[in-house]
């Protein structure tokens, strides 16, 4: 038997919270914006890649994170003294390295959970959300949680300094549609992260931690007004957006429209627009697929919150 399980795309930082806030994200075409992994017995251990962006990975299956994710499982399984099992892993990439859209994390949330299915669900939920947090520091080379979080768990999600629960979720805007515009072009997290300064202002940290406060209580107030008008990033968006060809032109445009918010979807180079209304939210995608996108393999989804987070497909 094949077990598949499907992770969805996350808007990392959300503007308003570096590292700490991350938004799973759907569109509303019912278009399958992740990846896929599927998982079934084998002979030996094995790893095919397929899928729209499947040659933008490391060509040896040993290079790979999702195979990263089968060697951290099995270590956990031999840890606690359980039976290893040889398996076949599929990967389906469907999602754009470096994009801003939790790429990596979409690899990792799917591969683990997929395993985890494949073991009748060993392992719980926080035990899993340690080894995606190790994977994706594996890869960016810090510990952060704001795209696998909300990729694995669903909604918007805040991370929180405390080992034994990592990320709470916080209400969100039904009525609100994320316009979310890949461009074509990939940026690296190790290089948008170099970018950024090593201290602060005092002015910037307090701004920062006014808005981030500000944005959660609102959240859990349903206050949308107060909510979307601090969302802005004053951490990394003004060293960043230099990094994105369009992205300054394109952000003036947008915010003169009236839009709740626009910023960068993660370290970028995908755009996020917020809007309160299907017709704006469709009428943005148009101008986006026109003035933003560079190259053939970019695109432009309507979506709402996925509150689901990573899912086994029917099989």
């Amino acid at each position: 038997m094949t077990i598949s399980v499907f992770a969805p795309a996350s808007i990392g930082n959300l503007n308003v919270g570096f590292d700490v806030l991350g938004l799973a994200v759907k569109p509303i075409d019912g278009t399958l914006l992740g990846d896929v992994v599927a998982i079934e017995s084998a002979t030996e251990n094995k790893l095919i890649v397929i899928g729209e962006f499947a040659n933008k990975l490391p060509g040896k299956a040993t290079d790979n994170i999702v195979w990263h994710c089968l060697e951290l499982y099995n270590l956990a399984l031999e840890k606690a003294q359980q039976p290893v099992k040889k398996v076949q892993l599929t990967l389906d990439k469907k999602m754009p390295v470096g994009s801003g859209l939790g790429s990596s994390a979409c690899s990792v949330v799917a591969a683990l959970v997929a395993l985890n299915e494949f073991y009748q669900q060993y392992f719980d939920e926080k035990t899993l959300l340690f080894m995606m947090g190790a994977m994706e520091a594996k890869i960016s080379g810090s510990l952060h949680y704001d795209n696998v979080a909300p990729c694995y768990l669903g909604g918007l999600q805040l991370m929180v300094p405390d080992k034994h629960v990592i990320s709470r979720s916080l209400p969100q805007f039904d009525n609100c549609y994320y316009v979310m515009a890949y461009p074509g072009i990939n940026v690296s997290t190790k290089a948008a992260r170099d970018v950024l300064p090593k201290q602060y202002s005092r002015a910037d940290a307090i701004t920062f931690g006014q808005n981030l406060a500000t944005f959660v209580d609102a959240c859990h107030r349903n206050d949308k007004q107060q909510a979307f008008s601090v969302l802005k990033d004053v951490l990394a968006e003004p060293y960043r957006q230099h990094l994105l060809p369009k992205f300054i032109e394109a952000k003036d445009y947008l915010s003169a429209q009236g839009h709740l918010a626009v910023g960068i979807s993660g370290s970028g180079p995908t755009l996020f627009c917020v809007c309160d209304s299907l017709e704006k939210a469709q009428n943005t995608a148009l101008w986006l697929q026109t003035n933003y996108l560079q190259t053939d393999s970019g695109f432009v989804h309507v979506c709402q919150v996925d509150l689901t987070g990573a899912e086994r497909l029917p099989a």
